[in-house]
């Protein structure tokens, strides 16, 4: 698979880039979760169409949007959704707040799996409801769960939803079809909703395979409502398009309603024509891209071990989100981030965003950069931290 492209460097300086742009002048941001490759050219051609035409009014969904999304996961995933199991809006982080707002009442608790993304938390706290933590175990260079913990946490009565990464980020786990069947089976013996968030689902390392909570049998597929997105493995985040599937009526109409409320029920002209072109002419490039990504994990795994050996990366499964074990710097993560950035000029994210707890003593480096870039930020990761 050719790599050119992906090596290709893109000034997205004065761009309006929050990766970019929010950040110093003579920093190299390796934090948010935002692609630096130009996305797959079926995507651009569609947009410079759509662009062309110059008229920008508001937006209806056809029915080549939903054929677009239920022909890519039957053929990716093996997973058959109906028509009227969709949903769109705007974005995954505002799904997730309607979901959690549709599904619980205030004060009830929302259990999250820790390290994790860190929009759950504010998600649950801006609806009303409180926080409940299944802390992933750290087993040699990857994460399992706690299944006890797990369990306990679900018989609370308080606990009415469970919110999912699948694929995990930042610990990097796709989870095995028995593990979202454990999962599955211990939420509906006590009641507890899942919401899984998909986003990552494309992203997936060679060994590796992604298996929607939905698609595991029919109990998963009736407690659970999935959010998913082209944005973040087809670069489109700024074009705003999600997709929210739930199999049961009354759920999604309690969504729908919500979406309503909220008023981010309405798309812009560029989402959905990306979302199509992305599903229905961009699978090589993905491909690519993933390729691309494992090389980049192999050279960070490969320059740790030889230049910062007191910096160990957890095995990665999915996402392009590197976790690293910054532990035996003798440093807080937030510590180890702050000198990155004054000294090394180098932007990653410090593992407390994850969780206070669980993600003390790690870094999260975003690698789906171009591999110079990636080498630059390396080697001033090691001018930083060598002599420690």
């Amino acid at each position: 698979m050719a790599t050119q492209p992906f090596d290709q460097i893109i000034n997205r300086r004065h761009t309006g880039s929050y990766k970019w742009d929010s950040i110093p002048e003579d920093a190299l941001p390796l934090w948010v979760a935002d692609m630096d490759f130009q996305a797959a050219p079926p995507i651009r051609r569609a947009l410079a169409e759509r662009v062309a035409h110059g008229v920008f009014g508001y937006t209806q969904i056809d029915e080549s949007y939903y054929e677009a999304i239920i022909s890519w996961f039957h053929r990716r995933h093996q997973w058959d959704i109906r028509r009227d199991w969709i949903l769109y809006t705007s974005g995954v982080v505002p799904a997730i707040s309607c979901c959690i707002k549709a599904l619980t009442l205030l004060g009830e608790r929302v259990l999250v799996q820790t390290p994790v993304y860190n929009c759950f938390f504010s998600c649950i706290r801006n609806q009303g409801c409180e926080l409940a933590e299944n802390e992933l175990h750290r087993e040699g260079d990857s994460y399992s769960i706690d299944w006890d913990d797990f369990e306990s946490k679900c018989s609370d009565e308080k606990t009415t939803v469970f919110l999912l990464c699948n694929p995990h980020n930042p610990a990097g786990r796709v989870w095995t079809r028995e593990e979202l069947e454990r999962m599955g089976t211990i939420c509906a013996r006590h009641h507890v909703h899942v919401i899984s968030d998909e986003i990552h689902c494309e992203l997936i390392m060679p060994g590796h395979t992604f298996t929607p909570f939905a698609a595991v049998n029919s109990r998963n597929r009736d407690i659970c409502i999935t959010l998913n997105s082209p944005s973040k493995s087809f670069n489109t985040a700024g074009l705003q398009i999600a997709n929210i599937v739930c199999s049961d009526s009354e759920t999604r109409r309690r969504i729908d309603r919500v979406i309503n409320i909220y008023e981010v029920c309405d798309v812009n002209p560029f989402g959905p024509v990306a979302l199509k072109a992305a599903y229905n002419e961009s699978e090589d490039w993905l491909d690519a891209l993933n390729a691309y990504i494992h090389v980049n994990y192999e050279t960070l795994k490969h320059f740790l071990a030889n230049r910062l050996p007191q910096l160990r990366p957890v095995r990665l499964e999915g996402t392009y989100l590197a976790w690293v074990d910054i532990s035996a710097l003798g440093l807080t993560s937030d510590e180890a981030a702050k000198r990155l950035l004054h000294e090394g000029k180098v932007l990653v994210s410090s593992g407390t965003l994850y969780g206070q707890k669980a993600g003390e003593g790690y870094l999260r480096i975003n690698l789906a950069c171009p591999r110079e870039l990636l080498h630059q930020g390396l080697k001033h990761m090691a001018e930083v931290f060598a002599t420690k």
